[in-house]
């Protein structure tokens, strides 16, 4: 039986997106409205984002990843290099960044080309994380098929066993990937479903063209 969800509706409006007053750059219109979503007090992780890739299978994929810097170099965010998303990376490094912020009524859209972060890079943001995430990267096969969470704790229990009393290198396997945008969207919830979007491609260095899209 079909589940109806006709009733699931919500009005949008709380803001505008208007040409008069957004930069003719894309990111220093993210960079605003990412910290107004940090200071927002109903949004608790403001830099989950949901990573698009399409590779070998031909199909695509969204995951929830988390964003850890972004600048005028690009956007980047670590994995397991042998996991499905560094697969489909390797295969098809075109991908799709996407932020949504519900209690602002806003989206991010950030298409790009993503290529692997230095070894220095890597190194540097493993070493800032927690303990436990660090041996947990050692320990988990991302994506492959385990036969049981026994099988997952065991491996845990290995890597402990292993760095006891030692710093937790970084796995050989393990690292960023570094997006550089091509296009920026940005959507703005409004009235009547007549949302705002504006839309920034890249022509080349330091030219963007924007406009606006129909919603």
């Amino acid at each position: 039986m079909q589940k109806s969800l006709d009733d699931y509706r919500k009005s949008y409006g709380k803001c505008e997106l208007l040409e008069d007053n957004i930069p003719s750059f894309p990111l220093p219109l993210f960079t605003a409205w990412f910290e107004e979503a940090e200071e927002h007090p109903e949004i608790a992780e403001v830099n989950a984002m949901s990573l698009a890739t399409c590779g070998i299978e031909g199909f695509p994929k969204n995951r929830i990843v988390l964003l850890k810097s972004f600048g005028e170099m690009g956007f980047s965010f670590y994995t397991n290099y042998n996991s499905e998303k560094a697969r489909d990376i390797e295969e098809n490094p075109r991908v799709c960044l996407s932020f949504f912020w519900p209690p602002l009524e806003r989206q991010g859209i950030i298409k790009g080309v993503a290529m692997k972060t230095t070894e220095e890079e890597s190194a540097a943001y493993f070493g800032s994380r927690p303990r436990g995430s660090q041996l947990g990267a050692w320990a988990s096969n991302q994506s492959n098929v385990l036969s049981s969470r026994e099988e997952l704790e065991e491996q845990l229990k290995e890597i402990e066993e292993r760095y006891q009393n030692k710093d937790v290198d970084k796995p050989p396997h393990w690292g960023g990937y570094l997006v550089t945008p091509r296009s920026f969207e940005f959507w703005q919830g409004r009235n009547n479903r007549l949302h705002d979007r504006i839309i920034y491609e890249f022509i080349e260095q330091d030219t963007w063209e924007r406009n606006r899209l129909a919603p």
